[in-house]
């Protein structure tokens, strides 16, 4: 493959965790001394904490998907570190979902508090983002798993 031809990948990778990084550093701690009612505030913190764990398994997932686009790069796709990369995709991605999971009773509680039943729908959004991202690297994992092994396959014929 081309050098070069997944640079378009790798920057939609990097402005991706840019946000995420503004909102590690300046969001999630601005909005923990600031709360928008001091009553929602105690069902908040909880909140805030999880959305603060889940930036690590995002950025790790980031990190591999760059480490991937590098991989393509390289002539390299067909690889077990290829495989390695999406299966630790995967694995961030199922990490993010458990962790929305568990904000999901405190989001019905602000909701139920607010009487805001569309932040229930908001809250549910992340989880079948990143499920969905954890059955495609899944599948993705799966089917270069087999084109490795016929690629082996045919080389051992050769």
């Amino acid at each position: 493959m081309k050098r070069g031809s997944t640079f378009l990948l790798k920057i939609a990778v990097f402005f991706i965790g840019m946000p995420a990084l503004a909102l590690c550093v300046l969001g999630i701690p601005w909005l923990a001394n600031h709360p928008v009612n001091p009553v929602y505030a105690g069902l908040l913190y909880p909140i805030l904490i999880i959305l603060f764990v889940t930036l690590v398994p995002f950025f790790v997932a980031l990190y591999y998907a760059f480490r991937l686009l590098i991989y393509i790069d390289k002539n390299n796709a067909f690889s077990n570190n290829s495989v390695l990369a999406l299966k630790k995709i995967k694995f961030c991605a199922t990490i993010i979902t458990a962790l929305y999971v568990v904000i999901l009773p405190f989001v019905f509680l602000v909701a139920e508090k607010d009487d805001a039943p569309g932040l229930i729908l908001m809250g549910m959004v992340p989880i079948f983002a990143s499920m969905v991202i954890a059955v495609f690297a899944a599948v993705l994992q799966m089917l270069l798993k087999e084109a490795i092994e016929i690629k082996s396959e045919n080389d051992l014929i050769i």
